[in-house]
């Protein structure tokens, strides 16, 4: 899902770049404090989720997790996003530099919106926690591809059929990221049901 250097036009990842720093901004002064151990096991586990690979024809997929991340971490998940794709474009080359700012908007916006989404439909039963947790993993997964194809279509005609191969070969992952985030939602409601509660607000108190 990460899109490389020379793919998008210059006035493109200027911009994704603008807007992605000003929600990495709002995401850090969103973050409390205590929230900072929560981020950083999150931020590996995206880490570590996006180098497992599944094989889709000529290519191939990875995980994203972004339903998780926003349903765990709320605001501060593009801020654990950002870090996560910062240290896997400098260490393994996942991702150009140039287009850094077009990743992390592809992959952060959907995650904070899986976590307004959470926080604010999970409701009180077990069942509703875990349905509307499946529905994060998996929407959140829909809405990142969805950008991964309208930026590479950003790029012209020759990357139209680049952007539907895209697209199509993540309706797996769709459905992989759905089940995992329901899985994790479940087990974390017997085991630390607390790690679900993190409020998303939009502005004034943490």
């Amino acid at each position: 899902m990460h899109i490389s250097d020379g793919v998008l036009p210059i006035s493109v990842a200027i911009g994704t770049y603008v807007v992605s720093a000003g929600i990495c901004t709002w995401s850090v002064k969103r973050t409390r404090s205590e929230d900072l151990p929560k981020v950083a096991v999150l931020t590996a586990a995206f880490f570590v989720a996006s180098l497992i690979h599944l094989p889709f024809g000529p290519t191939s997929v990875h995980l994203i997790i972004p339903g998780l991340v926003g349903a765990l971490l709320g605001p501060s998940a593009f801020l654990a996003i950002a870090l996560g794709l910062v240290l896997q474009c400098l260490l393994f080359q996942f991702g150009g530099l140039t287009a850094l700012g077009a990743n992390m908007l592809m992959m952060g916006l959907p995650a904070l919106l899986a976590g307004w989404f959470f926080y604010h439909f999970k409701g009180r039963s077990r069942k509703q926690r875990i349905f509307v947790g499946a529905l994060c993993g998996g929407g959140a997964t829909v809405f990142a591809a969805l950008l991964l194809a309208l930026l590479l279509a950003s790029g012209g005609e020759d990357f139209y059929g680049v952007a539907k191969l895209a697209l199509i070969a993540h309706i797996p992952v769709v459905l992989i990221e759905t089940g995992v985030t329901a899985m994790i939602v479940s087990f974390l409601l017997k085991v630390k049901p607390e790690l679900l509660e993190t409020p998303f607000a939009l502005k004034g108190q943490k």
